[in-house]
C-alpha cells in the first residue's frame, strides 16, 4: 500500500502534543503514547496489557482490522 509520509509525519506531530511539557523555556514531548490512550485501547480489547517493561504491546485481530482501517481511511493515497 502507498500511503502519504507527511500525512504520517503530521499525525504524529499531533500525538505528540498530548505528550508536550515546557522544561526551562523548552517544549518537549514524550516519543511515546500516553499511558491514558493506550490503556482505553487496552480496556478496549485492541492492545495487550500496556504496563510492563516491554516497549511493545500485543495487537489483537479486531484491534488490526481497526488499525488498518484507520491507517487507510487517514493515510493512504490510492490503491495497491
Amino acid at each position: 500500500m502507498k500511503y502519504d509520509e507527511d500525512k504520517v509525519a503530521d499525525m504524529v506531530l499531533a500525538l505528540m502534543y498530548l505528550n508536550m511539557w515546557d522544561d526551562e523555556g523548552y517544549t518537549r514531548a514524550w516519543k511515546g503514547f500516553p499511558w491514558s490512550a493506550t490503556d482505553r485501547l487496552y480496556e478496549k480489547g485492541y492492545i495487550s496489557d500496556p504496563k510492563g517493561k516491554a516497549k511493545s504491546v500485543g495487537v489483537s485481530e479486531e484491534g488490526r482490522k481497526r488499525a488498518e482501517e484507520l491507517f487507510r481511511r487517514y493515510f493512504a493515497v490510492g490503491e495497491e
